[in-house]
């Protein structure tokens, strides 16, 4: 009883404080007022009443929003006698109230985000009414009385359910913006054209097929917005629209503009995208004032000559046409600051092209470019350009050379399948399977100088995490797969996987499907088992595509419906949502669906025993494939003499790595300058020939060219084989007096642990590199991939000779996280702390988790955390004295997808510190993902309450308001697992949002 007696004490304090606060907000306000502040916001929370404070007839604004009033404080149009400006945004007013229509001297209102149904003929009282915005409502009708506001300047009706307008509206004669959009018009509403004083419009998401002949009478409009109507058409009389500077007609369903459109002499923007004209509409060409053009998601096949005469331009959208090619007037266009142009079939650029200097939004990608090469138009306009000087000084050289990629489970044949392509001999001796990653020039056709540079891919598990740097684009992947051993209730293990891991890694890539062992199949065993890998392709292609397919329509639901039905609930779907990410999240599911394997069929069957049945066969359809120009435009890149100097040249050094000097010196004697060796190396690089790191301190003094030597390296990290390893270690005489004790002791520690300290790392590589540099190199370009980092190197100091450690996280085994007590002789791990407010982002992988992204996350997050603790699947760390956990789960069955998780927690008041701890690691995690431009996958935020209650399927809030402001004025979110529970909005969406969203790349 007296612990309840207290706790009333207590209650009854508290209650009294806040009741004298706010009575000390208000005398302050009014003291403020007195001194001439004509300005006043007030709030309540809990859904309180507003009471007014005293002395306020000398306000000029008052701002009501984001309150969710149903009504206004009693004697609001008596006290406020001076009213100009109100604003009732964000309320839940069913309708007007009723005060607001005392308020005579109002010249602005704001009653937009409410639930008005209908509107009141009593607005006729606000004569003086020059601002009034009530969109985002549910009116259906406008009342007749609107047409009595005079001085009405600015009228937002947007985002209603208005089918027409009253007659009145026409007396509107100094309105001079008017936004109507996203309603329910059937027609271009014919009272508009009344308003001869309007200068901007907008009528976008409105159901209007054409617009009238009299549009011409708006002789004073400047800002025209009609997109997502159904035009089809514009009458010559629009052309007639003197003023027009701004017009906005993309997704309809115009194929021509009309022929006097060049009449528009003041047109500086026009977006027409997402329309279906099939030739450039020329009549365009003759606005020279024009300053930005958007003509993406088209049918366009050219672009004139004539574009050279829009030298004003400063946008150039042309995205996701049929482009073949580019006038060389292009380049005329000083003044371009944006151009984009991906998703066309472009193949050569035009010459000059570096004079395009000023542009800053530059978009190439999904183009079969052959010159400049692709990996240098991705790099953009300074490195097109000095491609094309490069060009000029040097004669073109085009050198034929395709990768070819073999890969498939272990045992399938594709050791001996390599032999058999490589080897010129009839009688192949039998090979052992390879161990890691192997790869040989194959010359096949020495007339044509036709090349392919095989890259004979493991198959061991092991080596998984090395394998995705093979895989690139432009490449010929060969999926192996052992007939004799194939069984179709095994298909994903054997197929579908590898088809899966190349559609993220390189969507569009070109797959062959190769079955060996048929000398020991019979024809009807080959017959069935190849018919059954083509129908499970078939199958498991048609179950993606439907996937995808569905979301999408999902996405373009949810873009159906306004942005307020989504953020009204969290039950609806992409809840909170901008439609500038859904429209995104479209693009990218639009990118995937486009971008699908090419696999050619049927499955190819060889033997590679003694008779060698059908590798002659093969042979010969691979270089067929190879020289088909559509599928492999790349092989036929043109390259200045120079680089492809340059290139032979890095080959003959026997070293690991020359420096950048001595790169230099063999850049002279390709013919180039030190000033022209950036680019040349830059290429080489994007396209595979050698590593050079122009962004990394210390490596971009390196350059690696001795690719083979660099696979033989990772080889002996990743070939998880204590005797290999072992063996290793103890052939060398210069030991350091370890024994053979120690080192079994350092190789059970490297593959239990990942652990391993950097002069047993000496020893291992003691056949591949000579110098302590060398070592110092390799390390650090180990952890630029991501494959290890140092666990104890200082930023400053020197290690004073004490043991320097690299953990490798591939090899941690132990599912708890103590590594590091392996070294130090205790646990170091801290035990989970209780959380206050826990922040959890969550992404989820269900067609595939891309093989080895957990290790080489864990490597890239290290820079980032201190006191970390490492388990197989968990990272326990911390961002200065936050903690951060990191959680991979593998899928348990084919229904769920795998997940990884990033966790941190605070007290609610300091909940930003768990912000500022999660995005970095976001953000890095994107980073990385990146590398897999065809994967699909989704980033959820987690219900706080829900993880606090220990719900096992919290509810997930959608990953893309991460990248989204708070809403303004709401302060909770309901959560749908649990109607009663609300959830504060800092729980949901970050401080300051990230910079793209994580869910789209």
């Amino acid at each position: 009883m007296k612990t309840e007696r207290s706790n009333r004490t207590m209650d009854g304090k508290e209650n009294k404080l806040k009741t004298a606060r706010l009575w000390r907000d208000a005398a302050l306000r009014s003291r403020k007022l007195r001194s001439n502040l004509r300005q006043l916001t007030l709030s309540t929370h809990n859904n309180q009443k507003i009471t007014l404070p005293e002395n306020i007839n000398e306000i000029e604004a008052l701002n009501l929003g984001n309150n969710s009033l149903q009504e206004l404080p009693e004697g609001l149009g008596a006290a406020l006698i001076n009213l100009h400006i109100l604003i009732l945004r964000r309320n839940k007013f069913a309708s007007i109230p009723l005060p607001v229509f005392e308020l005579g001297h109002l010249t602005e209102l704001d009653l937009s985000h409410n639930c008005l149904g209908n509107f009141s003929e009593e607005i006729g009282c606000l004569k003086n009414l020059k601002k009034l915005c009530i969109s985002h409502n549910k009116l259906t009708a406008l009342p007749s009385q609107i047409g009595t506001l005079q001085n009405l300047e600015e009228l937002d009706i947007s985002f209603n359910e208005l089918c027409q307008f009253p007659r009145s509206f026409g007396q509107l004669k100094k309105l001079r913006t008017l936004d109507a959009d996203h309603n329910k018009l059937a027609q271009f509403p014919q009272e508009i054209l009344l308003l001869s004083d309007l200068e901007e419009l907008d009528c976008s998401g409105n159901k209007i097929d054409c617009l009238p002949t009299g549009i011409m009478t708006l002789q004073s409009i400047k800002i025209l917005w009609l997109s997502s109507t159904k035009i089809s058409a514009l009458p010559e009389t629009f052309c007639d629209l003197k003023n027009l500077e701004s017009l906005m007609l993309d997704n309809n369903a115009l194929t021509a503009l009309p022929q006097p459109f060049g009449k528009l002499q003041r047109l500086k923007m026009i977006n027409i995208s997402s329309n279906f004209f099939e030739a450039f509409p020329l009549v365009i060409l003759e606005l020279v004032g024009l300053e930005e053009l958007y003509l993406s998601r088209n049918k366009l096949s050219f672009v004139p000559e004539e574009i050279g005469k829009l030298f004003m331009l400063a946008n150039l959208w042309l995205d996701n046409n049929k482009i073949t090619y580019l006038p060389d007037t292009i380049v005329e266009l000083s003044k371009l600051e944006e151009l984009v142009l991906q998703g066309n079939q472009i193949a050569i650029l035009p010459d000059n092209f570096g004079k395009l200097s000023r542009v800053n939004i530059w978009k190439i990608k999904d183009n079969p470019l052959i010159q400049p090469p692709y990996e240098v138009c991705m790099k953009g306009i300074p490195y097109i350009a000095a491609y094309q000087k490069e060009l000029a000084h040097s004669q073109p050289a085009v050198k034929p050379r395709l990768k070819l990629v073999l890969m498939g489970l272990k045992d399938a044949g594709k050791t001996k399948l390599r032999q058999c392509l490589v080897s010129k001999r009839q009688d192949i001796p039998a090979v052992p399977g390879n161990k890691g990653i192997d790869v040989t020039n194959w010359i096949a056709d020495v007339e044509r100088s036709l090349t392919f540079i095989v890259y004979d891919l493991s198959g061991d598990n092991n080596y998984d995490l090395i394998k995705p740097f093979f895989l690139s684009p432009g490449a010929l992947y060969i999926l192996v797969v052992n007939l004799k051993a194939y069984m179709s209730k095994h298909f994903y293990t054997y197929v579908g996987y590898f088809l899966h891991l190349l559609s993220a890694k390189v969507p569009h890539g070109v797959v062959c499907i190769v079955g060996t062992h048929m000398d020991l199949c019979s024809e009807m065993e080959i017959e069935e088992k190849c018919l059954d890998i083509h129908r499970q392709i078939a199958l498991q292609e048609k179950r993606d595509i439907k996937f995808l397919e569905g979301l999408a329509h999902k996405v373009d639901r949810a873009l159906g419906q306004d942005y307020d039905v989504r953020t009204s609930s969290p039950h609806a779907l992409f809840y909170g949502v901008s439609d500038k990410n859904l429209r995104r999240k479209k693009a990218q599911l639009q990118y995937l669906l486009n971008n699908r394997l090419q696999i050619l069929s049927p499955v190819f069957c060889v033997s590679c025993a003694k008779d060698l049945r059908n590798a002659q066969r093969l042979k010969e359809k691979l270089m067929s494939v190879a020289e088909h120009r559509e599928i492999f435009p790349n092989l036929h890149r043109v390259l200045p003499k120079s680089w492809q100097m340059l290139e032979e040249l890095h080959f003959k050094p026997q070293e690991l790595w020359v420096s950048w000097w001595d790169s230099a010196r063999l850049g002279l004697q390709a013919g180039l300058t030190e000033d022209r060796l950036q680019s040349a190396l830059s290429y080489l690089h994007e396209s595979g020939k050698l590593l050079y790191f122009e962004d990394s301190l210390t490596l971009k003094e390196y350059v690696f060219h001795n690719l083979s030597k660099l696979i033989d390296i990772l080889n002996v990290f990743f070939q998880r084989d204590a005797t290999m390893l072992l063996q290793k270690l103890l052939i060398h005489d210069d030991m350091d007096q370890l024994t053979a004790a120690q080192l079994h002791h350092y190789v059970e520690g490297f593959l239990l642990h990942g652990l391993l300290p950097s002069h047993v790392i000496k020893l291992l590589l003691k056949a591949h590199i000579k110098t302590q540099q060398d070592l110092h190199l390799i390390l650090e370009l180990l952890e630029k991939m991501g494959l290890c980092y140092c666990i104890n190197k200082l930023k400053s100091k020197p290690l004073n000779g004490a043991t320097v450690w690299y953990k490798f996280p591939w090899y941690v085994k132990n599912q708890t996280p103590h590594a590091e007590a392996w070294i130090n002789g205790s646990s170091n791990m801290s035990g989970h702390l209780f959380a206050v407010e826990q922040l959890q982002i969550e992404y989820n992988f269900p067609f595939l988790f891309p093989p080895g992204l957990f290790a080489r996350y864990s490597v890239q997050v290290n820079a980032h955390v201190v006191q970390r603790s490492d388990g197989k699947f968990q990272i326990f760390a911390y961002r200065g004295k936050v903690p951060v956990v990191v959680s991979y789960r593998p899928s348990q069955s084919g229904l769920q997808a795998d997940t990884l998780s990033i966790a941190s927690h605070a007290s609610l008041p300091n909940i930003w510190t768990a912000w500022q701890a999660i995005i970095p690691l976001v953000e890095e995690l994107n980073v990385l993902l990146q590398e897999w431009p065809g994967l699909y996958y989704t980033v959820h935020v987690l219900c706080s309450k829900c993880l606090k209650r220990g719900s096992p399927n919290p509810h997930t809030f959608p990953g893309e308001l991460l990248s989204q402001p708070r809403p303004e004025g709401v302060t909770e979110i309901i959560c749908p697992k649990n109607g009663s529970e609300r959830v504060n909005v800092a729980l949901v969406y970050p401080p300051t949002p990230t910079v793209v969203s994580p869910c789209l790349k």
